[in-house]
């Protein structure tokens, strides 16, 4: 099989993953979450780049739908947060190949900055999109009249933060203990 097909085929398992991962209860309240289905996205996009990484950001967004995890306001609010967000999630793998070099040469400490910069990167760019959508269309559901930007920042941003802290943990100990994982097979 021909290499790109095996890198899809891959991705199309990744965000699938991803998605059983969302299943996991780890929501407090109606805006905070920890979202576990960033944790193989952002190894992927680290293993293949950014273009794989946010064609299987596109497949987790778009694995919503069926499954029922939409919340609906009006279409270009789903728009955003789901396809949109997700996709973004993918531009971790802009520090693919400076991870591959380090791992090419033997370099484990070198791994550290591409996976920290990496996650930072797909977390934000997702949450990005995720506080615009609640400022535009969850803003008037903001707890006790709060601000919507404020309301967005801090609801969208613990979430981001939580997120970003556990993918960070996780693929740090991937990279310690089983680097291959970021390797892709030619």
């Amino acid at each position: 099989m021909e290499k790109k097909y095996k890198v899809w085929i891959e991705g199309t398992l990744v965000a699938a993953l991803a998605m059983v991962l969302s299943f996991i209860p780890l929501q407090i309240g109606s805006s905070f979450e920890i979202s576990l289905g960033q944790i193989p996205l952002t190894l992927f996009a680290l293993r293949r780049g950014w273009k794989a990484g946010i064609l299987s950001g596109f497949i987790w967004g778009i694995l919503h739908f069926p499954t029922g995890q939409v919340y609906y306001l009006s279409v270009i609010q789903v728009l955003i947060e789901y396809p949109i967000a997700f996709t973004f999630a993918g531009f971790a793998g802009v520090f693919a190949k400076r991870l591959q070099n380090s791992l090419t040469m033997g370099n484990k400490k070198g791994m550290t900055t591409p996976i920290i910069l990496g996650t930072l990167v797909g977390v934000g760019a997702r949450y990005f999109w995720h506080f615009v959508a609640g400022v535009v269309f969850w803003g008037s559901y903001a707890l006790w009249g709060m601000n919507p930007w404020l309301f967005s920042l801090v609801m969208n941003g613990a979430s981001a933060l939580a997120t970003g802290i556990v993918t960070m943990v996780v693929l740090l100990g991937i990279g310690r203990t089983v680097p291959a994982l970021f390797i892709g097979k030619k």
